[in-house]
Parts: C-alpha cells; sequence; structure tokens
C-alpha cells in the first residue's frame, strides 16, 4: 500500500488495539505473589546496560546507511501510529524466524534474520508494527523478563528458579495474549489483513522458496473458529508446554475475528481510544471488563499457582539470598 493511502491514527491509545485477555493476563500476572520482587532482582542483576549488549553485541543497527528500506518502514510505521520516539532497531543474524522488543528503559527491536529472509518488504513492516505496538503497550519491560527468566536466571540460579516458577507461568500466560494484542496493531500498521495472516502463515511453514496458499491456511484456521471449546482446549496445551506464542491459525483465527466484529474498521474510521479516554476510565475498570474475556482460563492459573505455591515472594528472596551465599 501507498504511503499516501494509509491512515493515520494521531494521538492513539494502545488501549485502543489491545485483546481484553491480554490486559487482564497482565493484571493477573502483577498479582502473582513476588512478582515485583523477581522484577526487581532481575533489573538489579542484569540492569539496561547489560541486557541492551546481550542484544545488540552480533547485530546490525538499522540506519539510513544500514538496511535503509526497513529504516524507513520503521519511521512508517511510528509515523502511523503518532509515535514521536523512534525506537531503535537492529538485525541479528539467526536462523530463528523471529523478532522482539526488549529493553527496561529505552525498549528497542531486534529483527532476526531469517524474518527479513522468508518475508517480502511489506510483510516485514507488519512484523514492526507488531514490536512496536509492544513497545506502545509497555510490554518490553515484561518480555525482557520472560528472556532473562528463561535464558538465565532458571540455568544460573536453580534454586531460585523453583521459586520463580509461578511468576515465569504468569509471564508465559500473559505473553501469548498480548501476542494476539499487537496482531491486531500490525494489521493497523499495513492495513491489509492478507499481508498479516500471510506472515503467520510463513512464520508456522517457512515457505524458503516455496509457493504457500493463503487459502488453504485460513481454511485451517476456521476449525479452529468454529469450535471455541478447541482453541480453549489449546491455550490448556500452551500452558502446559510452556510456550511462548499461541498457535499461528489460532492467531490468524483471532485476527479474523476481530476484522468481523467491526472494530477494525472503527479505528480505521478514526473511532478509537486516545490517552484522554485513558485517563477518564480508570485501569480497574478497564481490566474488569477484560476479565469477562479472560475468565476461566485465568481462574485456572491462579487456581494451580496457589495450590502448588504458598509465601512465595519469601521462598524467592530466601532462594536468591542462598544463591548469592553460595556463589558469592
Amino acid at each position: 500500500m501507498a504511503v499516501d493511502d494509509l491512515t493515520r491514527f494521531p494521538d492513539i491509545s494502545p488501549t485502543a488495539w489491545e485483546h481484553p485477555t491480554d490486559r487482564a493476563a497482565l493484571n493477573a500476572l502483577r498479582r502473582i505473589p513476588g512478582f515485583d520482587l523477581v522484577l526487581r532482582k532481575l533489573v538489579g542483576m542484569f540492569g539496561e546496560k547489560a541486557v541492551r549488549l546481550t542484544f545488540k553485541a552480533n547485530a546490525v543497527k538499522v540506519g539510513p546507511e544500514q538496511y535503509p528500506w526497513i529504516h524507513e518502514r520503521v519511521l512508517r510505521v511510528c509515523d502511523t501510529f503518532d509515535l514521536a520516539e523512534v525506537p531503535e532497531v537492529y538485525v541479528s543474524q539467526t536462523p530463528l524466524v523471529n523478532a522482539g522488543a526488549v529493553g527496561f528503559d529505552n525498549p528497542f527491536i531486534v529483527l532476526n534474520s531469517s524474518t527479513i529472509e522468508i518475508l517480502d518488504r511489506d510483510q516485514v513492516e507488519a512484523v514492526i508494527g507488531h514490536e512496536v505496538a509492544h513497545i506502545m503497550s509497555g510490554h518490553a519491560v515484561y518480555r525482557t523478563m520472560l528472556f532473562l527468566l528463561m535464558r538465565f536466571a532458571l540455568t544460573r540460579y536453580p534454586l531460585a528458579g523453583v521459586a520463580v516458577r509461578p511468576v515465569l507461568y504468569g509471564l508465559l500466560e500473559w505473553h501469548r495474549r498480548s501476542e494476539l494484542s499487537c496482531d491486531r496493531a500490525s494489521l493497523l500498521a499495513v492495513q491489509d489483513p492478507d499481508v498479516v495472516m500471510t506472515v503467520l502463515m510463513r512464520l508456522a511453514g517457512g515457505s524458503r522458496g516455496e509457493e504457500l496458499d493463503l487459502a488453504s491456511f485460513i481454511a485451517q484456521s476456521d476449525e479452529y473458529r468454529e469450535d471455541k471449546d478447541t482453541i480453549a482446549g489449546i491455550y490448556k496445551v500452551l500452558a502446559a508446554l510452556g510456550t511462548t506464542h499461541p498457535f499461528a491459525v489460532v492467531r490468524v483465527a483471532e485476527l479474523r475475528d476481530w476484522i468481523e466484529s467491526g472494530e477494525y474498521q472503527a479505528i480505521l474510521d478514526g473511532d478509537y481510544r486516545t490517552p484522554t479516554d485513558d485517563e477518564a476510565t480508570p485501569y480497574t475498570d478497564d481490566v474488569g471488563d477484560a476479565a469477562a474475556g479472560y475468565a476461566a482460563s485465568a481462574r485456572r492459573l491462579a487456581d494451580e499457582v496457589g495450590s502448588k505455591v504458598s509465601s512465595v515472594a519469601g521462598k524467592v528472596s530466601a532462594a536468591w539470598a542462598n544463591e548469592r551465599d553460595d556463589t558469592g
């Protein structure tokens, strides 16, 4: 789509695209005993500088001279979302098709090299829109927390790993829901459903040099749309497996539901929430509305965590203290 054809969203709030279960899951996550303590420990242990070096040490910074076409797409997405502070973007050499927005104080985006190899430029722009939305929604700090727990804390500090496992499961549950939010933002960034759904298809099936048929992939998603109990069951499986993302066909089904609800078109028509609207609606009220969509799975998660863990905050503190004494 030509630049002039894109609809801009002046002063849009991230709550305009956030999936109700995303907000509810994040609220539930913050209520897990020991969550704040784990976050403080991770920030203190690694810090912004260490996180940035971890991701940037083996990557190329995107700019007017390096990957200029990606730089142009980043600027375009930020203009569409009326985001004045353009995040830094890096391309990192890795065979895993993925991207991420990370950081504590100044989040940045990392695009895996395989992602830009299997996607065309419009599809890469959709990925950028997805990651910019994570930053605008304030997700980056929690995504970074999840990465650190999975990559470092659970391996370097095994005793602490046992204590923080409820926090990890809570983060994974929320992260899967947050992906649904940012798929919506991805669509708002490129304003072409086929582009976003093709991205999800290619993420699922690879397709280096292979022709894939979007209509067939959409047909795959129909069986999930027609059976909501199946989708609920899938989320239970995902929780058990500890995966970070919903299955691609489920994401396509959720995106199509959002389009057909009329909410996507309403935003295109200029009917969307702004920061002023957010101030007028207390966050607790928003979460109350969101809880209706989250309901059963959120309660199950809380019940499972609560039945297995008592006084998690104390365990986290004690475990980290023991590890520090043992390694000090």
